[in-house]
């Protein structure tokens, strides 16, 4: 594959070449712009000939550009000589096409293209004075030419002073990538430069959009955060030039619950974007509530897969390099990417709401078809189910040509239901969990807020959402859902699980009325049933509108009697982590009492301590913050003196001593203010306090007489 240069490189590689004395040494990449400022072209074209003098290189460089652009043909430097005193002598100007085809696939079966087939035109320069001259010229080509596909060729690619400035306002008024680019090619027709060309621009100017004391709000707010918290992670990406790209950071707290809610994550850029114009970046995760819990957030200036890949790496690094199991994004080709090539084991999955609500977009006149398509989705209980009504609602609408649905078929198993149940996904179905988050912020910013205001409410919106997860522990704790059947696996769950997720379990123990089991077969110590369940679906009505519809569904269960296994086709328990209903009427049917644990799973236990709950939050200052502080620091010289005399027996039992009559030192000030001592056995030091105060006690009032010491 040819490479990819600049004209600057270019440049670099001509100064340091060493001479050569045949002309056609070696050959260098195609000639970019020689000047940021276009001078107009000639009306006549002219014809390199031999003994024409140009004034400058560049002007020479600029004339066999306009006529090679004339003509259809892309020019390259090739050899280039420099004299003594390092001045340019000698250059040659080619085209494209010339030198022999190199292939550097690694695959012989799969090579790569080129464009090099020995093209034999070129013009040779040499410097007359200040002056170059053409010495000589072979016009000939060996290959077709075409001036209507010159401006594909990418030496003569350049985004011009006015597209800039159009790009530039565009960008920064949020217009999408595609409608950007179009706003030029509507206005000038064929351009100068491409979509590549574009991009690239733009990824050289954008920054951080930061407003005024934007930078140093939310410099100063990481400092005050490491100083508070150790443990608090930040990282800032910034370009060669010194501008801000982007920034990613997570405290304590989130470091350590990410300890516990590992496996499944979230990851949405979709709030500042829409709201504030700088993305914000959200990585969520759920608790054993099942509710939202911030994992780190990132400030980003793109959304392109270099972007992702930066963030990617810094979050997995701040999470001491443990990937997920599963992460859930909207449907963003970048996104992708990046998660392929940071986390190649996680299972990638699409938001399944986000890709529902652009069918009126993407399908414009089929109104009728969302609900067939709602039904197709969501009521498809096998993968070999969806396929079936998936190819009949496409023949029913006419829909072999759309690309965007042809599309999502190929992907179906990064979003269809039948083809992600299987993998756990902690109840999060789409990036609503994550919009949950952003909708917490809402609360504390709004559309004209910035983002110095934005830092200084961050930790007003964390403290809140910690007291909500503390409240909702000490319900669980304090509180128990009364049982609603006889049935001792119910008080299983009821024991172990958080309020919330008992709920979920009664849901499905409720659902157990409307399902009736039917032993179909036996092999062994495996039995199958059959599970009919009497369900609801809403679906159309001749009229076009809603309503809801009986069905009847059937499931298969298969249960091991021996290992007390049970498996359900509907993939419930697999998917959310909860018992199904088909499962349950199962275990009923065969009188089981306990399910084994399991099924019961620590994930949404109760009874755990969980390590991030142990963490002082950063931003949990507001109760007692003297007491919290204070603590911290004698906590900071303990660990020093425990250290210290773990050095050695003398000097552990030198700092045990020290700690005891410290001890006594406590008791004694606490006794002196009219505080109980503690109820601790006396220690040798405690009794000779006491001695000397009885002995004060005895002392004579007689103020002339002074005791003796």
């Amino acid at each position: 594959m040819e490479p990819d240069l600049t004209l600057d490189e270019v440049a670099e590689q001509n100064r340091s070449a060493p001479d050569a004395e045949d002309e056609d040494a070696f050959v260098v990449e195609e000639i970019g712009d020689s000047s940021d400022d276009r001078q107009a072209e000639p009306t006549v074209m002219l014809e390199p000939k031999k003994g024409m003098m140009f004034s400058s290189e560049d002007d020479a460089v600029r004339f066999y550009k306009a006529y090679a652009r004339k003509k259809g043909f892309g020019v390259i430097r090739r050899t280039t000589r420099h004299g003594e005193d390092k001045m340019l002598t000698y250059f040659t100007l080619a085209c494209n096409r010339q030198g022999k085809a190199q292939y550097s696939a690694k695959n012989s079966f799969k090579p790569n293209p080129s464009t090099r087939m020995q093209c034999p035109a070129k013009s040779n320069f040499s410097r007359r004075g200040e002056n170059f001259c053409i010495t000589t010229v072979t016009l000939e080509h060996n290959h077709p030419i075409s001036p209507s596909k010159a401006r594909f060729l990418r030496c003569h690619k350049k985004v011009d002073l006015h597209s800039k400035r159009r790009l530039e306002l565009n960008d920064q008024a949020g217009a999408c990538m595609n409608k950007n680019f179009g706003s030029p090619v509507m206005e000038a027709g064929n351009l100068e430069f491409g979509e590549k060309e574009y991009t690239n621009y733009l990824q050289e100017k954008r920054s951080l959009k930061l407003g005024a004391g934007d930078a140093h709000a939310l410099y100063q707010y990481f400092l005050h955060m490491q100083s508070k918290d150790p443990a608090f992670f930040h990282v800032m990406d910034v370009a060669e030039d010194g501008r801000l790209r982007n920034v990613f950071w997570a405290d304590a707290r989130s470091r350590a619950a990410y300890e516990s809610y590992w496996d499944v994550i979230t990851f949405d850029t979709t709030y500042l974007t829409n709201k504030y114009t700088i993305p914000l970046a959200t990585f969520v995760g759920v608790n054993h509530h099942g509710e939202s819990v911030l994992l780190g957030c990132g400030l980003l200036s793109n959304e392109d897969t270099e972007t992702f890949v930066w963030l990617f790496k810094s979050w997995l690094c701040c999470m001491s390099c443990k990937p997920p199991n599963a992460i859930i994004t909207d449907q963003c080709k970048p996104m992708q990417n990046a998660i392929e090539e940071v986390f190649p084991q996680a299972r990638h999955r699409w938001c399944t709401c986000h890709i529902m609500k652009k069918i009126p977009e993407k399908l414009n006149g089929y109104e009728k078809i969302k609900s067939t398509l709602s039904n197709v989705v969501y009521d498809s209980l096998t993968k070999h189910g969806f396929d079936k009504t998936w190819v009949e609602m496409i023949n029913k609408y006419d829909l072999q040509d759309n690309e965007w649905l042809a599309e999502l078929y190929d992907n179906k198993n990064r979003w269809v239901p039948a083809y992600v149940k299987d993998t756990f996904w902690a109840g999060m179905s789409s990036t609503k969990r994550s919009e949950s988050v952003n909708a917490f912020f809402d609360g504390y910013v709004n559309a004209r807020t910035t983002l110095k205001q934005f830092v200084e409410q961050y930790e007003n919106a964390l403290r809140d959402k910690v007291e909500k997860e503390n409240k909702a522990d000490s319900k669980s704790f304090q509180q128990q859902i009364p049982c609603i059947t006889h049935y001792d696996f119910e008080r299983q769950f009821q024991a172990a699980y958080t309020t919330a997720k008992f709920k979920e379990f009664q849901d499905q123990l409720r659902g157990k009325i409307y399902c009736y089991p039917t032993h179909l077969n036996r092999e062994g110590s495996i039995f199958t049933f059959g599970v009919r369940e009497d369900s609801k679906i809403f679906c159309e009505g001749e009229d076009g509108k809603g309503k809801e519809k009986r069905v009847i569904l059937e499931f298969i269960v298969l249960f091991n009697q021996g290992e007390c296994d049970v498996q359900c086709m509907c993939r419930l328990f697999e998917f959310r982590g909860i018992l199904c209903s088909h499962i349950i009427s199962v275990l009923a049917l065969m009188e089981i009492t306990d399910v084994p644990s399991r099924y019961i799973l620590q994930r949404w236990r109760k009874d755990i301590k969980r390590k991030h709950t142990f963490i002082r939050c950063s931003y949990d200052d507001m109760i007692d913050t003297q007491v919290v502080q204070r603590y911290d620091n004698l906590c900071k010289r303990s660990r020093e003196l425990a250290e210290n005399g773990a050095e050695s027996d003398a000097l552990h039992d030198l700092v045990m001593d020290g700690l005891n009559e410290l001890q006594s030192k406590i008791d004694a000030y606490r006794a002196s203010v009219g505080r109980p001592p503690s109820k601790r056995k006396e220690s040798k030091v405690d009794q000779v306090v006491k001695k000397l105060r009885a002995k004060k006690q005895q002392v004579p009032t007689n103020t002339n007489e002074m005791p003796s010491q």
